[in-house]
Parts: structure tokens; sequence; C-alpha cells
């Protein structure tokens, strides 16, 4: 059976490796690994939403929906140093790595957590509010699902708080634009960069 990257645990043989991340800002180097999203390269979806969006709330609890192995959440964390940034995944070979990643890194205000499946209790980390949401959201898991999953966290906002997605075009950054403001999230679409979107949805009082 294929393994996908938000499979809670990928059955992908493990081969770990590292990748640069390189921004004006910050320099990291990140430990991926098979069965995870992009093990190979940063994507360019998230490279795009990091050197786009401006930078977070300094105070708070910020948000890296999806967090993959680390790259949004750790680059939250080094440009809001007084927040606190939590990264939330199913994947648990990602979040093992995100948090290596942060240790290796020296990135002390971050935590990575599970995602709580249906009838479970969230930590309480992941209740909110939260001052920002960034994330490059796993599309690939479907339109329902990804709806259900938006609606979730969007809600967890505070009010006047900002989420940045960043949605390639091809995969249906325009629809879920329109999804986002028919559902009573005011959207615009923020940049627009090799065929990628960055959409700035904010939270209503």
């Amino acid at each position: 059976m294929t393994s996908h990257y938000f499979d809670p645990d990928p059955n992908t043989p493990s081969r770990t490796a590292t990748v640069p991340l390189l921004l004006p800002d910050l320099h990291l180097t990140l430990t991926t690994d098979r069965g995870v999203f992009s093990p190979d390269r940063i994507d360019l979806g998230t490279r795009i939403l990091l050197e786009t969006v401006p930078p977070p709330p300094d105070r708070g609890t910020l948000l890296d929906l999806g967090c993959g192995y680390g790259p949004i959440a750790l680059t939250l964390a080094r440009r809001a140093p007084h927040a606190t940034v939590v990264g939330v995944d199913t994947n648990r070979r990602a979040l093992a790595l995100a948090r290596h990643n942060a240790e290796a890194n020296a990135v002390p205000n971050v935590r990575f957590l599970p995602a709580p499946g249906p009838g479970e209790t969230p930590d309480p980390l992941l209740r909110g509010p939260f001052a920002a949401l960034w994330s490059n959201p796993p599309i690939r898991i479907g339109k329902q699902a990804l709806h259900t999953l938006l609606a979730t966290w969007l809600s967890r906002l505070e009010a006047g708080a900002h989420a940045h997605l960043v949605v390639q075009k091809n995969l249906g950054a325009d629809s879920l634009h329109r999804w986002l403001e028919e559902s009573g999230h005011p959207t615009e679409r923020v940049a627009s960069r090799a065929g990628y979107r960055i959409l700035r949805t904010t939270r209503q009082p």
C-alpha cells in the first residue's frame, strides 16, 4: 500500500537526508526523511510563503498547520522569538524530525504536536486562540477533508488575526479562495509567483 505524507505512520523505508533553508534573515539545516512532505528540498510553495509573508506577531501563540519537518514553524519561531510557536501534523515521522530540527538549530520557543483525531482532547496549546496561522496546507487529502481541516483551525484564530496560506494555482488555489469567502472568511490574494498563490484570510470579530 502506498504511503502518503499525511499518513500518521508512513510505511516508506527511512532514508534521512539534510536540506538547507536559506532566507535573507536566517539559515537552517534541516534533517528530512522519506515518507514526509518534500524530503529532497524545501518545497517551492513553502519558500515563496516564507519570502513573501510579512513578519509574524512578536507575541502570542503562532500556528504552523501541517508542519512537516518544520521549515515554516522554525522560521516563525526565529522571526518571533518572544512568541510561542506550535507546529501540528498527523505524520509522526515528520513530528520527530521537526523536534530534532528545533533542537539541532537551537530554536527553543517551538513545540511540535500531533493533530488530535476525532473525539480526542487536544493539547491545551492547540485550542488557541492563535495570533497568526501560516500553512502550506495538505491539498492532496481531498477537498472535503481540506475544508474541514481549515474550518477547524481558522476558527481558533484571535479576532483580527491573519492566516496566510500558500496554494498552487493548478491544485485549486482559486477555488479555495472562493470557498473561504463563501464560508465567511474574508480572503485576499496578496502574492502570486511561479504558479503559487499566497492567500490571506482574517478572522472576523
